[in-house]
């Protein structure tokens, strides 16, 4: 694989890390208290993500374990024509693309901004900072508006994601990647007839 294209860094992603987790608002006070996300919460967090890419297709699964109740969100993708693909994320979702802004610097975006994207729209930028470490920032947009910003500093547990860590809070047995997840976030609100 090319160096510095979508399928080398999620290649370099493969595994299971560990992310800890902050929320700020748009000044950058911290935030103890996420509401605007599809899965709001306590802040700071940790998550265990477990990440397997193939050269094709990517699976990843993020299972909270710390500072918030357990939460277990899958997604998966495919790379089509050098880019990352997100196979659909909830009912109405547009198109999430991967597409590389660099060596070990990756941007998860939307392929072209909809209406859906209106109610709901987290760019995240991943970073490799060198081997085994890295950290996701993202602005969270909702009804059109930037409302905070979340950064997450991510350890390399294991170079391979094929089971489960020991102390992973669903246990050690099982499946790593869960069924994929669907969110409504992007979905249209009934509008009431009373």
């Amino acid at each position: 694989m090319i160096p510095g294209t979508v399928a080398h860094t999620l290649m370099m992603m493969n595994g299971i890390w560990h992310d800890h987790i902050e929320l700020f608002d748009l000044m950058g006070n911290p935030l103890p208290y996420d509401d605007f996300s599809g899965t709001p919460g306590a802040a700071p967090f940790d998550n265990l993500v477990y990440i397997h890419f193939d050269g094709e297709t990517y699976l990843q699964t993020n299972v909270t374990f710390a500072g918030r109740p357990l939460h277990v969100r899958s997604f998966s993708g495919k790379i089509i024509d050098g880019v990352l693909v997100f196979d659909r994320l909830g009912p109405q979702a547009p198109e999430h693309i991967g597409v590389s802004g660099g060596y070990g610097i990756l941007i998860y975006a939307p392929r072209q901004v909809d209406e859906a994207w209106q109610r709901y729209n987290e760019p995240d930028y991943i970073r490799i900072l060198s081997p085994g470490v890295r950290t996701r920032t993202t602005i969270l947009y909702r009804h059109g508006m930037a409302v905070r910003t979340l950064t997450a500093h991510g350890t390399l547990l294991s170079p391979v994601a094929n089971q489960r860590v020991s102390w992973d809070p669903r246990g050690a047995e099982g499946a790593v990647h869960n069924i994929r997840s669907s969110t409504q976030v992007f979905a249209a609100q009934p509008t009431s007839t009373g």
